[in-house]
């Protein structure tokens, strides 16, 4: 399915005074991080991976933005043998104020913009901040591709600002566990499988998966779908309504997305929890990594 070639689903509108966590929509454009770079208590959080092998010459940063790339900063660690895990919480809110983020700030998250795939280092760290808590995060739609086609200010060196501490309150409903999903197959409750197709029909698989397949009785609804690689920009409200409609999953309904480590899910978590608004959405941390690790839980 095709995404339209639409801006962002949800738009900030300008303000004079610094944006509080109520102000904090889940996407904002490059117009407005634009508008907004030199607000108090507003942190731009690049996570764009291999930034120096890049052909981006002498200003390859984001004006004011601190820099914490997604595959080497520490927001995934291997953890009880399963890869990619989110780390305890004393740690990665260390790696947090480490970087000069405090509860009162706004974050706006920054990734390449390249794909769907690649996006979803924005969307994991962006449920990472709303599982420690902290309401005023969003995802800048298209990342850099959107922010330099329209005239961004790029600098030589990336920003850095004072450690501090970051302050979490967990959010366990929205981290599932191994026991939720078993619970979840007894129920009834609907678990969705946002991997490629391939790898849901057991055609293939993730080298950190044992066995090809699925949790019996998920449905299929793949990462690609909702972020549009042609035009750079996340799904609207209604195409994810239309996508849900199509797996007949109910508005509102309780559901549990997985994957193979936690990173396309969170896609679809992002997708569904924060854009369409199901609060009652939960990511299976572990995934298929961590389910078909036991031969003893069933795969389809």
């Amino acid at each position: 399915m095709r995404l339209a070639a639409l801006a962002a689903a949800f738009v900030l509108v300008a303000a004079p005074a610094a944006v509080q966590a109520q102000d904090a929509t889940p996407l904002v454009d490059a117009e407005w991080l634009k508008a907004h770079a030199g607000d108090d208590n507003l942190v731009i959080l690049d996570i764009r991976d291999n930034i120096e092998g890049t052909d981006l010459g002498e200003l390859p940063y984001i004006a004011n933005a601190v820099v914490a790339p997604y595959a080497s900063a520490g927001w995934r660690v291997e953890v009880e043998g399963v890869p990619a895990q989110i780390p305890p919480a004393e740690q990665i809110a260390g790696l947090i104020g480490g970087l000069g983020i405090d509860g009162d700030d706004h974050v706006v998250i920054v990734p390449w913009g390249t794909d769907s795939s690649e996006f979803g280092g924005a969307t994991r760290v962006y449920w990472t901040f709303k599982y420690l808590g902290h309401d005023a995060v969003s995802i800048l739609d298209g990342g850099w591709r959107q922010y330099d086609a329209q005239g961004g200010e790029r600098v030589a060196e990336a920003a850095t600002r004072p450690a501090t501490d970051f302050p979490f309150e967990i959010r366990e409903e929205l981290r599932a566990t191994t026991a939720d999903v078993e619970a979840a197959l007894a129920q009834g409750i609907t678990l969705i499988d946002a991997r490629p197709e391939e790898q849901y029909l057991g055609q293939s698989k993730s080298p950190v998966v044992r066995v090809e397949g699925t949790i019996p009785g998920s449905r299929n609804l793949p990462h690609s779908n909702f972020y549009s690689a042609e035009y750079a920009s996340f799904a609207r409200p209604e195409t994810i309504d239309a996508l849900l409609k199509g797996l007949e999953v109910a508005e509102g309904e309780d559901n549990i997305v997985f994957c193979n480590t936690g990173h396309w899910a969170s896609i679809a978590w992002f997708a569904l929890a924060e854009v369409a608004g199901n609060e009652h959405t939960a990511m299976y941390d572990g995934s298929m990594a961590e389910w078909a690790a036991d031969p003893a839980r069933p795969i389809q």
